[in-house]
């Protein structure tokens, strides 16, 4: 006995009337591990700032002061002559971005951090490639200290960071 074919149109399709529910027991002992982290923060106060931001802030300003003493001194290691023109506005702009985040900063703007985290993750990132093909110790020592300093500042900027966005808890009224 032949089957009867069905046309596509009168195919059904099954579709499921919900979808299945998430596997409770790593979802839920995660839920409990960041409530537990939620209600540990606490919002800043007015006018204040976490010591990892202000610390950020006195380097990205540093930073920006070495930048301008640099361009001061002539210090243009490996740099044509027809390029320097580019070197300098790069130099510039470097130093407004790290200005700017260093008043963000210093104000705790959530954006300035977030700036911040994303230079310190590019420079972690250039030093762990560079430490990759250094060719002498003195060179892996000193790219040793930067991934170590930069990445403190980075990881204490996470809880820094979660302060600064974090509202105000609402009372329970009810």
């Amino acid at each position: 006995m032949a089957k009867k074919r069905k046309s596509r149109g009168q195919q059904r399709v099954a579709t499921p009337s919900r979808p299945a529910a998430p596997a409770e027991g790593g979802y839920a002992r995660s839920r409990a591990k960041n409530e537990a982290a939620r209600a540990a923060l606490e919002p800043l106060a007015p006018g204040e700032r976490p010591m990892a931001v202000t610390v950020g802030a006195i380097v990205a300003a540093l930073f920006a002061v070495a930048n301008v003493v640099a361009v001061i001194a002539g210090w243009d290691q490996g740099v044509a002559e027809d390029d320097r023109a580019r070197a300098l506005a790069y130099t510039i702009l470097a130093t407004g971005v790290l200005l700017v985040l260093a008043w963000g900063m210093w104000k705790a703007k959530y954006w300035a951090v977030l700036g911040m985290q994303t230079l310190l993750a590019l420079t972690l990132i250039a030093s762990s490639l560079g430490l990759v093909t250094a060719g002498k110790v003195g060179a892996a020592v000193i790219l040793v200290v930067i991934l170590a300093a930069a990445g403190a500042l980075f990881w204490f900027l996470v809880k820094a960071m979660a302060r600064i966005q974090m509202p105000e808890r609402p009372t329970r009224a009810r």
